[in-house]
């Protein structure tokens, strides 16, 4: 199930945020309170009765579900995955005052984690490499990958190695602790939600009908940037993939590397966008994940803001325990190396996202020690598209995992096929795609954000004519969203395979 279908949208998320508030307005109603709205009561505060238990039940109950709605089978990995840490985190609480003891049970969550992990989703990789250079026929497994395991095993693995670090208290409950694991608004494709950030929200919450607004507004930005936008710059690159080698233009290929970009910025922040959304409505705060990455000025830039939980993650619990840039040049090359082939090789089991995490290694290091004071001094437009073409260019490695595909289209892309600077189906492209692709371009870049402030900056009636604008907008553009899921399709969502 993904949230840009009419099953999540008008009969799963409604149902399971009516059960959800009817929970949550349960004590008052069972006291002949008529004051209580949807959040924190000071009749009832948080942590007593039986409020958020059976907030946390309902949640977890739907996210069960959901999980289980494409593949139930795989629910046992996930609540194995998380007794484990959950248990390691008990033993770990338990022996408290020795070192040594605390170590074993992090290794072993850790090892554990990694080593599932690892053979959903690395085995057949390894047993396919291995085939490739000793020219063996080991077979192989051919294992359904389970969705989200990319992102609930970080999430897991935060909690335990936080835990050590007395970071974190130790969770005592394990259908609270399962509920964090399982939260289904952002179990599949993140933002990659540490213990750390909820741990008090899963203990104590508030609904606020501003929250409320605030969280559905959310969920609609993030879903019309998925299916009005993404799905759209989406189909045209398709259209422009599946034509032969030397067939495309230069600027056919270009405009293809860019309505892909444009696809995987939009698809993942708009799920991001309706993760965070969710989580307000349901009264947690989720961290953000991206800040307009294609306004970047530098490669540096760019990874400050793109699925900035992830790149965050890395920092904290691989390349700072490495060492960082502590320990002299050297071994901060090599940390960084190590830090950029793991991002890639998290994102694929295949050759080309180690590649295209090794490129991006090197362009940091280059920026790092070679060309980023000079960078710097360029004017701020020269900036943006160095940024722009080395970011675009990658995409272009992300995705083809076929290294012959990868390699025409890229010779493509600069003229050595034998193909044309421009054609007339370039023109055709730009007609029957311009204003979806002017519509991406203006909101990747901070244009809403300045209209926002430019509408806060007027006056009373200015604003209350503009919100209600705004609010009209939004109901057609629901409309117009809906018809498209109907009518429509192409509904894909590019991160289930990571």
């Amino acid at each position: 199930m993904v949230f840009s279908s009419i099953p999540f949208l008008f009969f799963f998320l409604p149902l399971c945020l009516l059960f959800y508030y009817a929970v949550s307005c349960l004590p008052c109603i069972l006291h002949g309170k008529h004051s209580y709205v949807m959040g924190q009561s000071k009749d009832f505060p948080g942590r007593s009765g039986y409020r958020i238990p059976l907030q946390n039940g309902i949640l977890l109950v739907f996210s069960l579900i959901f999980y289980a709605w494409g593949e139930p089978v795989y629910i046992l990995l996930m609540l194995f995955a998380s007794a484990v840490d959950f248990g390691n985190g008990l033993l770990m609480e338990r022996f408290g005052s020795s070192r040594g003891k605390r170590r074993i049970f992090l290794m072993s969550s850790v090892i554990i984690n990694l080593s599932v992990l690892a053979f959903f989703k690395y085995a057949d990789f390894v047993l396919g490499t291995i085939n490739g250079i000793f020219h063996t026929e080991i077979p192989l497994l051919n294992i359904g990958l389970p969705i989200g395991i990319s992102f609930f095993t970080f999430q897991t693995m935060s909690y335990i190695i936080d835990l050590y670090r007395g970071q974190v208290p130790v969770e005592k409950n394990y259908l609270t602790y399962l509920t964090y694991v399982s939260m289904f608004p952002q179990l599949v494709a993140g933002p990659i939600v540490r213990f750390s950030t909820v741990n008090e929200e899963l203990h104590e919450r508030q609904i606020s009908m501003e929250g409320f607004q605030r969280g559905l507004f959310r969920f609609m930005q993030g879903l019309f940037k998925k299916v009005l936008i993404a799905n759209q710059v989406g189909a045209l690159w398709e259209e422009i993939r599946i034509l032969e080698t030397g067939q495309s233009s230069v600027a056919v290929c270009w405009l293809g590397a860019v309505a892909f970009t444009l696809q995987l910025y939009f698809d993942f922040s708009a799920y991001s966008d309706m993760a965070i959304g969710m989580g307000w409505l349901l009264g947690f705060h989720f961290p953000e994940n991206f800040n307009y990455p294609l306004w970047s000025v530098s490669v540096t830039d760019f990874w400050r803001r793109w699925h900035i939980s992830l790149s965050t993650w890395f920092k904290d619990y691989v390349y700072i325990p490495l060492g960082g840039n502590r320990r002299g040049v050297k071994r901060h090359l090599i940390n960084m190396m190590v830090v950029w082939f793991l991002t890639g090789l998290w994102h694929g089991a295949a050759w080309n996202f180690v590649l295209w995490g090794l490129y991006y290694g090197i362009l940091l290091i280059l920026e790092k020690y070679v060309w980023g004071k000079k960078l710097e001094q360029l004017p701020s437009f020269f900036r943006h598209l160095y940024t722009i073409v080395i970011v675009v260019t990658g995409f272009v490695l992300f995705v083809f995992d076929d290294m012959k595909l990868l390699q025409d289209y890229l010779l493509s892309m600069v003229g050595c096929r034998g193909n044309a600077l421009w054609g007339t189906e370039c023109i055709w492209y730009l007609k029957n795609y311009g204003a979806v692709l002017l519509a991406a371009l203006m909101l990747a870049f901070p244009f809403y954000p300045w209209l926002c402030k430019k509408r806060d900056e007027g006056g009373d009636g200015r604003r209350m004519l503009i919100s209600l604008a705004g609010m009209l907008g939004y109901l057609a553009l629901f409309g117009l969203t809906t018809a498209y899921l109907v009518n429509d399709t192409y509904n894909p969502f590019l991160y289930f395979r990571f």
